[in-house]
């Protein structure tokens, strides 16, 4: 009967699917030129990858919301729609280089932006002209005509 194979780490000594010990912990290693064994002295895992920066674009979605439902708190409103215009189109230019994965949520964010800034311009253009024609026609006499009549 022939003597049982023997493994490259030696005699008895079986891996079991595990991952081979680190150069120098009591295992032989395979060597390659210059005596370092294969692989190098092992880095461990390469790393994750950066998560992506979706923080633009879910602002610009928050802001364009505000400003497109509360359009009639116009002073607010334009603020808010001014920035998220500003804030969608830096989350739509990290999306199309790729440091962000949300290119659409900064586009609606932008769109609402854009919206709510002209509900709001249109609501102050509104009041504007409702206050100037009040201011109009409380300028009367009291005997129901206008002073400029």
């Amino acid at each position: 009967m022939p003597p049982p194979p023997v493994s490259p780490d030696g005699p008895g000594q079986l891996d079991h699917g595990y991952p081979a010990a680190p150069y120098g912990y009591g295992r032989h290693a395979a060597t390659g030129p210059g005596g370092m064994p294969y692989g190098g002295p092992g880095y461990g895992w390469p790393g994750m990858p950066a998560a992506p920066s979706n923080g633009m674009g879910v602002a610009a979605l928050t802001l364009g919301i505000i400003s497109a439902v509360g359009f009639v708190l116009w002073p607010i409103a334009i603020v808010v729609g001014i920035l998220a215009i500003i804030f969608g189109g830096i989350g739509r230019a990290r999306a199309t280089k790729g440091g962000a994965t949300n290119g659409g949520q900064a586009l609606a964010g932008l769109i609402c932006g854009i919206g709510g800034l002209i509900l709001a311009v249109l609501m102050m253009a509104f009041v504007i002209s409702q206050a100037s024609s009040a201011g109009d026609s409380n300028s009367h006499d009291g005997s129901g005509y206008s002073a400029a009549a």
